[in-house]
């Protein structure tokens, strides 16, 4: 491998030196021509003195010179593509046949590194790696993103609780396309979604699809993780996004720099850009900053990002933003369906049967909630999972939801090795779900599936003046807390969601409830805080707090006593021997005679 630094002879400088006059340049211009941040690599070129190759690289060429004329000892240089055949960059000519050759070359090449990048997923709770090809089905792409419409509040009040999850989406949904048109009809792509909803499965499908030649046939792809480079950048600087990619080069045996300078002037590269929302807050601006520059100075290349929803925080030059899509259930069977094959693997057909149980008990009636949640790729392997461990849905739900919980609000990102910012002012895992139980169990009291924000910010300013070591008294600087801590639970985790602007509700209508329960479960187990489970049984006629006493009971370590007084409150509302069959009551005593009777099983 060639050395890492060069610096210029004496003939070389006085030749640079003389170009470098002519142009009437600065070497403040120069430097940023070249990308560097500092004048300070130009200055020692002139000097003589050793810099970074990539950087001398630049240097030579634009100034219109040939580094090997201006190094002194340069390496000799060419790339090895296999044991027995090179070829010289220098000698490639700027036709399509010559460059398709290069692409194919570097592909050859790269395969290996890209095989070990991106075709092996390693699935949360699951102790083996999982081939891409076995798992993945495609996504659907939404054009337009949900949380960027404008909606009459006045609309949120006919909203039944059946269409909550899917409020918002009706016309977008008639438009989805999938991933593939999507990266297909736009050059510059940052696909957006919540957590867990395939987004890095999705690139790392392209990069796979792309060096196979079954997808952007003229191109090589290149899969890079931002945090990585982040964390390249934190310990050297001066590592810029294109010599990162050189390192990556390297990795596969390409030294030469020109291969990569050569795709990108010709626009034969696919660059793959995972995580954008995954760089600390104190690099992020830095980071995102260079992203532009390359995207902008290499232009001719296709680009697709990926980044949370709730973490657009910046835009990008040229870029179209798009949303990954609900799974259908056309999409959800096929996914069961490779599952329980994949981890069947002695018997397909057993797998299958598994596959098809699995979707007939979705389709009960009691499980219409479980599968409005499973409609991402995350929360679609937990059920999976739970089925094949049990061969049926639990009938008390609220553990699957704490699982689901504990997964987005503290494992998701540490199993990933994803450290973020602490917006959350040091909140453990307990103080997150007591926060979200409480704005649960306030809104779900005044019948409010979607608030506003100043709502939601007032109820999470109202919880930090509760906290006992909470020292800030200012409204202010609480207001302003109280904003970032709904920005880290919407980004970070996904379980609070701007349905459209200034307009949140919980993601699904299922962890409302859920939260709604714990807040009173924990509430019964602290007497001091209110007789919780008088509360509850007080909305026993209304069908919308069905699921909540169904949820409290498998919570509570015993359910006798919210029984007991749902006996009560049931004789208070008419005893049920003397009703007579026209009684336009007997409806709702018929439903509290069904939720008492179910929590007695």
């Amino acid at each position: 491998m060639a050395k890492r630094s060069l610096q210029a002879s004496g003939s070389g400088i006085k030749r640079a030196k003389q170009l470098f006059l002519s142009k009437g340049w600065t070497q403040e211009y120069l430097a940023n021509e070249v990308g560097v941040k500092t004048r300070q690599p130009i200055w020692r070129f002139f000097a003589g003195q050793a810099i970074e190759r990539y950087t001398f690289f630049e240097i030579c060429t634009r100034l219109d010179l040939d580094w090997r004329e201006i190094a002194h000892n340069p390496p000799a240089e060419s790339v090895d593509w296999t044991d027995s055949e090179t070829i010289n960059i220098g000698n490639l000519e700027s036709q399509a046949l010559s460059l398709d050759t290069l692409v194919q070359m570097v592909r050859s090449r790269r395969e290996e590194t890209i095989n070990h990048q991106c075709g092996i997923l390693q699935l949360f709770d699951i102790s083996r790696p999982v081939s891409i090809d076995n798992i993945y089905i495609d996504v659907n792409i939404l054009d337009q993103i949900a949380s960027q419409q404008w909606l009459e509040t006045g609309a949120l009040d006919k909203v039944t609780p059946e269409d909550v999850d899917r409020f918002g989406l009706g016309k977008i949904l008639e438009s989805q396309i999938t991933g593939m048109q999507a990266v297909e009809k736009y050059n510059k792509l940052r696909v957006l979604g919540k957590p867990g909803s395939g987004k890095s499965t999705f690139l790392k499908y392209l990069a796979i699809q792309c060096n196979l030649g079954r997808f952007a046939t003229t191109q090589v792809p290149i899969f890079i993780t931002l945090r990585d480079f982040a964390e390249s950048y934190r310990d050297d600087p001066h590592v810029d996004l294109l010599e990162f990619i050189h390192q990556e080069f390297i990795n596969s045996g390409i030294s030469q720099p020109e291969v990569i300078k050569k795709l990108l002037q010709s626009g034969r590269i696919l660059l793959l850009i995972d995580g954008m929302d995954e760089v600390s807050h104190e690099a992020e601006h830095t980071i995102l900053n260079e992203i532009r520059r390359f995207c902008d100075k290499y232009y001719r290349n296709q680009f697709v990002a990926t980044c949370r929803t709730a973490s657009q925080k910046f835009s990008l030059q040229g870029f179209t933003d798009v949303e990954t899509a609900p799974f259908t259930e056309a999409q959800i069977t096929t996914f069961a369906q490779k599952w329980f094959v994949e981890f069947n693997k002695t018997n397909d057909s057993k797998g299958l049967a598994n596959a098809s149980e699995f979707m007939a008990q979705l389709e009960l009636s009691e499980n219409w909630r479980f599968r409005q949640l499973i409609t991402t790729p995350l929360f679609l392997h937990l059920a999976c999972s739970l089925f094949q461990r049990q061969d049926k849905f639990p009938t008390q739900q609220s553990e699957f939801y704490k699982q689901c919980m504990d997964l987005l609000l503290e494992k998701w990102d540490a199993s990933r090795g994803i450290e973020r910012d602490q917006i959350y002012q040091g909140f453990s895992l307990p103080q997150k779900l007591k926060l979200l139980s409480q704005i649960a169990l306030a809104t779900f009291e005044q019948g409010q599936y979607f608030f506003k924000e100043d709502v939601i910010e007032q109820h999470i300013g109202d919880y930090l003046q509760s906290l006992p070591d909470y020292l800030v008294t200012d409204s202010e600087e609480i207001h302003q807390a109280s904003i970032a801590i709904l920005r880290a639970i919407e980004s970070q985790h996904g379980l609070l969601v701007e349905r459209a602007r200034g307009i949140f509700s919980f993601s699904y209508l299922a962890l409302h409830e859920y939260f709604t329960a714990r807040k009173i479960v924990a509430s019964h187990n602290f007497p001091a805080l209110g007789d919780s489970l008088q509360r509850l049984v007080s909305h026993i006629v209304d069908p919308h707090w069905r699921e909540i006493f169904l949820l409290t009971a498998s919570m509570l370590r015993s359910a006798d006593g919210l029984t007991e007084l749902m006996r009560q409150q049931i004789e208070q509302h008419q005893d049920i021997d003397n009703q007579c069959e026209c009684d336009p009551s007997m409806p709702k005593l018929l439903r509290c005679q069904s939720i008492a009777a179910r929590l007695s099983q």
